[in-house]
């Protein structure tokens, strides 16, 4: 008798165990990153009031199964469901992140690493990348050797927005290029007119001048060699500037028969170079220009860099916005359009996701089970992982699995609150048979 009092009180303990965890599932229905738990059951010890027993054909007696009568129920294990990923909302705040992976983002605090799969972060007054509850986001520098590369190396905090982050070098002018078109018979040239050209150039401290250049035909008789000068250099105020420049060619020749450019100085680039510390030469390209009939309208400019667009220069840079990619590399946007390597956010992936123990805060920790961290991480794209940026990751309880759970979970509690109540009767007609 006494055994099912003791099953029933078994039970009642693992339901409301089991209606723990879908109370905390529900509460965090909308906890940014939470990942709900799953709660199973077990059976306990068994009483044996009779062995099984084989068959014995000298006697001709069968064997018999084992009688057991079993002492109730306990809880096998409490699951939490650390893999997949949850809905996603969209925040469009830069520094909010999602992780499209199995993997976790790595923070720490006081020295100790932790790992968490809510990526709503921000930034702090030192321009150090935080969590909401002021752990810093864990990743890898960039190379000092290599500024366009990080070092994957140890883990540390990541300072976004460091006060060297804040602004971009500038960069000097080595490399301008003509394109579009001449056409010989434009009256522009006609008495010796010129067709003006203009493009903007920086000197080693990022300071703009604006170079006027002007193409001239060489004579009316031969329409297709023409001469190239510069008119003017003058600074952002309109001033001309005091040091002396040169070109080192003036003849611009077509084919006449093509129209294909031919040379420029006897190349396919003039050097333009100012006698100024402050200045680098300028190579300017003329080799994709060209002189085809086009309505008696020429479209021939100058454009800053080479034809890959390098070599421009720029003026000195001030942050503007923060550029995270979905391999979790982070850039710098500056107003200057300079986009510069700030660090990489790495992650962490471990054997057995299920074995980090929660600690709060929405934070994880190592155990012996979960698998060890080496202290450097992956990237999150090994394994097929992504990082999105401007979105975070919702919970993951799915409320119609919890409410259908509550259910069973209530009807369990009440069928084990049952046993008691019927032992307790059948006890009662006992003690009554003495009366």
């Amino acid at each position: 008798m006494m055994r099912s009092l003791y099953s029933g009180v078994a039970g009642l303990k693992t339901h409301q165990t089991r209606m723990d965890v879908i109370g905390n599932n529900i509460a965090n229905v909308n906890t940014v990153g939470f990942k709900g738990s799953s709660v199973q059951f077990m059976d306990v010890l068994y009483q044996t009031t009779q062995r099984a027993t084989g068959s014995n054909p000298a006697n001709g007696a069968g064997g018999t199964n084992a009688k057991q009568i079993g002492l109730g129920t306990a809880t096998a294990s409490i699951t939490k469901q650390l893999e997949g990923t949850g809905s996603a909302e969209t925040t469009n705040n830069p520094y909010d992140l999602m992780l499209n992976s199995d993997s976790f983002f790595i923070v720490s605090r006081g020295n100790m690493n932790y790992f968490t799969k809510v990526g709503a972060f921000k930034m702090d007054s030192a321009g150090y990348l935080v969590t909401g509850t002021g752990e810093m986001v864990m990743g890898w520098q960039v190379d000092p050797d290599n500024p366009t590369q990080v070092r994957k190396d140890t883990v540390s905090a990541l300072q976004i927005e460091s006060p060297a982050n804040q602004y971009s070098e500038p960069q000097a002018t080595t490399n301008a290029y003509v394109s579009g078109n001449i056409d010989k018979t434009d009256a522009v040239f006609e008495d010796g007119g010129a067709k003006i050209m203009n493009v903007t150039i920086y000197d080693e401290k990022g300071y703009g001048y604006n170079v006027k250049m002007n193409v001239k035909q060489n004579n009316t008789a031969d329409k297709n060699t023409y001469t190239v000068s510069i008119e003017s250099i003058t600074d952002s105020n309109n001033v001309p500037i005091t040091a002396t420049y040169r070109l080192s060619g003036d003849q611009l020749i077509y084919d006449k028969n093509t129209g294909a450019f031919q040379s420029v100085g006897g190349g396919k680039a003039i050097t333009l170079t100012i006698n100024d510390a402050s200045f680098s030469p300028i190579s300017i390209d003329f080799s994709t220009s060209t002189m085809y009939a086009t309505s008696a309208s020429s479209t021939i400019k100058l454009n800053k860099g080479d034809l890959k667009g390098l070599g421009g220069g720029r003026k000195v840079g001030k942050l503007d916005d923060v550029s995270i990619n979905t391999d979790g590399k982070i850039y710098g946007v500056y107003d200057n359009g300079e986009e510069k390597l700030l660090g990489q956010i790495a992650v962490a992936k471990f054997a057995n996701p299920a074995g980090l123990e929660a600690i709060g805060n929405s934070l994880y920790q190592t155990t012996q089970n979960s698998g060890d961290f080496d202290g450097i991480g992956q990237e999150v794209t090994e394994g097929g992982g992504t990082m999105s940026q401007g979105v975070i990751e919702m919970s993951d309880v799915d409320l119609s699995t919890e409410f259908t759970d509550m259910i069973v979970t209530q009807r369990g509690f009440q069928a084990n609150s049952r046993i008691i109540t019927t032992s307790d009767t059948m006890l009662e007609e006992l003690i009554n048979l003495k009366r």
